[in-house]
């Protein structure tokens, strides 16, 4: 039995919102010290990370500027990979840096897709 596919326009809108829901965690859990964390210096390089987490996963999941606030993130996270975890090893694997990795592919989807479908900006 063969199955429908379903539209590739709800297939990454499923991806944007379920990946900018967990980002925008990260960042409340950088700012507002969600989810056991304690909250950092705004005015710091982690406090930075957690305004574009915070406020990009946010647009994310409204699908607000879409393929450009992909590009800040994607950026946010190679940057976080070859700063924070290319010093401890190559491997990402070994250095902790699937997550960030992982967060800069989807986001590279997101930059070259756009929002797909239930966007509140569709064009972007």
């Amino acid at each position: 039995m063969k199955l429908p596919r379903p539209p590739v326009s709800l297939l990454v809108a499923i991806l944007r919102i379920g990946a900018g829901l967990l980002f925008f965690e990260h960042g409340a859990q950088k700012l507002l010290g969600w989810f056991g964390a304690h909250s950092v210096v705004l005015a710091s390089q982690m406090g930075l990370a957690g305004v574009l987490e915070l406020f990009g996963g946010a647009m994310i999941v409204a699908g607000i500027l879409t393929r450009p606030v992909a590009v800040v993130l994607l950026g946010e996270m190679l940057y976080a990979f070859s700063t924070a975890h290319m010093p401890r090893g190559g491997w990402p694997i070994e250095n902790g840096g699937e997550l960030a990795l992982l967060y800069a592919l989807i986001f590279m989807v997101l930059a070259g897709y756009g929002p797909g479908t239930a966007a509140i900006d569709p064009k972007h």
